[in-house]
């Protein structure tokens, strides 16, 4: 089964705004066995959605469009449907009575005309009533392709997507099973990786599909497969997984997309009561914000000093003018004191520490642009790292960010008996 997600909206298309509906649509329909086809992202112009409803007609299963659902002149996709299944609008009382309770009932406000042609809808369609909102989503069919047409709010679609036509494509539709299944690796390159495990993924059965995802310091490996018998895919999977293990086991620290490597040490750390802090330079307090993305953070994670500036290092982290002169503010020597000393200040287990050249220029340091020291207090040493990240700023604050996570969790893991 096939499906095409189209964003309607100019704010899209000028840059005004990130289209993250689709990326929820798409990953709601892979979870059911629905492939996604393609994604398009069109104007507010009702020859241009015509175009594309044409485009996708019998080609896929289900198309998805999200937008021009408002109660303004610009929003012509309810009109554009009219259109395409010659058909009118006419009014969904069930639909004009759940606008006027939300607008006088909890917003406290005098329903006007544009708020009641929000209950305007095709009148061969089948609504999808929205309940945190006021435009319905639609569902129609033509020849072997149904067209779905959701509100742009993301709030408001994903209501739709769980509560609509997620039930209803099950209820309606037989399709395959796509089980994922996603190794977090960390420390090794994707190039260095997909060396290693060359063999390994020659002999994957054909039904299972292997994907590289990398960025910065961390490559995510991605299983797929597809077919008609979940348990003999969950099987397959797994029994490829653990032969992955066997070959790259020392640089995979979890599985899934919600098990990173910062969860993995919030979990660490909490198993072993452990807390953490961080003095950060070069990253700008980017490490204690993903240490603390982290639901349950809290329990381990006790604060952060951004000193960016030297004199920031110096007043608030105590490290002395004596040390920065002598060995730089980008130096080992200033690494281990910022790590010690937040340690101290915060009174923790384990601190982090960074300080380095992100780039594009030097600052207050000769060091190198793309220098980084990471340091590291344990509860019984220090342990201090130097890195050339290269560029460009965004990618060395990047990789330092994961290197220092990563050379935290190996400290930590020698704790895990």
């Amino acid at each position: 089964m096939k499906a095409a997600i189209v964003t309607i909206g100019d704010e899209i298309l000028i840059g005004q705004i990130v289209d993250t509906n689709s990326a929820f649509i798409a990953k709601s329909l892979d979870r059911i066995g629905v492939e996604t086809y393609e994604m398009a992202s069109i104007s507010d112009d009702k020859q241009h959605i015509l175009d594309t409803f044409l485009k996708f007609q019998n080609k896929v299963d289900l198309v998805i469009i999200t937008g021009g659902l408002g109660p303004t002149k610009d929003d012509v996709t309810k009109k554009t449907f009219c259109d395409y299944f010659d058909d009118e609008l006419i009014v969904d009382e069930a639909v004009l009575v759940h606008v006027t309770q939300l607008i006088e009932g909890f917003y406290k406000r005098t329903i006007t005309q544009i708020n009641k042609d929000q209950a305007l809808v095709p009148s061969k369609c089948t609504v999808l009533h929205n309940q945190v909102g006021t435009a319905p989503g639609m569902w129609m069919k033509k020849e072997n392709t149904v067209f779905i047409s959701l509100p742009g709010v993301p709030f408001e679609m994903k209501y739709l997507v769980e509560n609509e036509i997620i039930p209803k494509v099950v209820r309606e539709y037989e399709r395959p099973y796509i089980l994922h299944k996603t190794i977090m690796t960390y420390g090794r390159g994707e190039s260095a990786v997909a060396e290693q495990i060359e063999v390994w993924e020659n002999n994957l059965p054909e039904f299972i599909k292997l994907a590289y995802l990398p960025a910065p310091g961390r490559v995510r490996l991605r299983l797929s497969a597809r077919g008609t018998n979940k348990e003999f895919l969950e099987k397959s999977i797994e029994e490829n997984v653990v032969s992955l293990t066997k070959i790259i086991g020392d640089i995979i620290v979890g599985f899934e997309d919600d098990e990173t490597l910062e969860t993995v040490v919030g979990r660490l750390l909490t198993q072993q009561k452990k807390t953490i802090s961080t003095a950060e330079s070069c990253t700008g307090g980017h490490i204690a914000q993903l240490l603390t993305s982290v639901s349950g953070a809290s329990n381990y994670f006790k604060g952060s000093v951004v000193s960016y500036a030297t004199e920031t290092k110096i007043s608030v982290l105590g490290i002395s003018e004596e040390l920065i002169n002598k060995y730089s503010v980008v130096s080992a020597q200033v690494a281990k004191q910022m790590a010690i000393n937040v340690k101290n200040i915060m009174k923790t287990d384990y601190a982090i520490a960074t300080t380095g050249n992100a780039g594009p220029t030097k600052g207050d340091s000769n060091a190198e642009v793309g220098s980084v020291f990471i340091a590291l207090a344990t509860p019984n040493e220090v342990i201090v790292e130097e890195f050339n990240f290269g560029q460009p700023r965004e990618k060395v604050i990047d990789r330092a960010v994961n290197k220092s996570i990563e050379i935290l969790r190996k400290e930590i893991l020698k704790n895990v008996s």
